[in-house]
């Protein structure tokens, strides 16, 4: 991650803020700025995966989810994840992050963010996050509602969300994947 000092000042930020459920709307007020930028002065495309870090944090900690996860040795990571473009942010706008968490399937938590100017969305990212032990090894959603007193059933995850997760997933880490070109 490489908004170390934008991340430290949201989550600071975050617990100052109004307190969110799980399953609210997480709603973050950002700008663009230089260091978002590249050359034709709207923001990068790889950055906007960074600034949905950014979202997330914002929404663990204001659910109460953060400090929960870290007393009990867990953290989030992102298993995969896709971002589509409408409209360009450039350099000075001020826009609107909001994150919504989509749903649960037995090992996955589906989060959907939205970057909105002026009421339109710009660009949507879909994400699949896992949860590990500093320990080693992975907690399944039901155990992770649990710990978190999350009901995993108030959502009920959308069809195409379900498709696009089969069509993304990769082998697991025990299995070998070699990059074969010829197929």
């Amino acid at each position: 991650m490489h908004l170390w000092f934008r991340t430290l000042l949201v989550m600071f930020r975050a617990r100052r803020r109004s307190k969110l459920g799980v399953h609210d709307l997480g709603r973050l007020a950002l700008r663009v700025l230089p260091t978002d930028t590249d050359l034709l002065g709207h923001i990068n495309n790889g950055v906007y995966l960074s600034i949905m870090d950014l979202g997330r944090f914002d929404l663990l900690i204001r659910a109460g989810m953060w400090d929960t996860l870290r007393a009990a040795g867990i953290y989030p990571v992102v298993v995969y994840e896709t971002i589509s473009f409408r409209r360009s942010l450039d350099l000075w706008v001020r826009y609107e992050l909001q994150t919504k968490v989509l749903g649960y399937d037995e090992r996955v938590v589906y989060i959907e963010q939205r970057f909105v100017r002026d009421g339109e969305v710009c660009a949507v990212g879909i994400m699949a996050g896992r949860f590990l032990r500093r320990g080693g090894g992975s907690v399944d959603t039901a155990e992770l509602a649990a710990l978190l007193g999350v009901d995993r059933s108030e959502l009920v995850l959308p069809d195409w969300v379900v498709r696009w997760a089969a069509d993304s997933r990769l082998p697991s880490n025990r299995e070998p994947f070699p990059s074969d070109w010829s197929i």
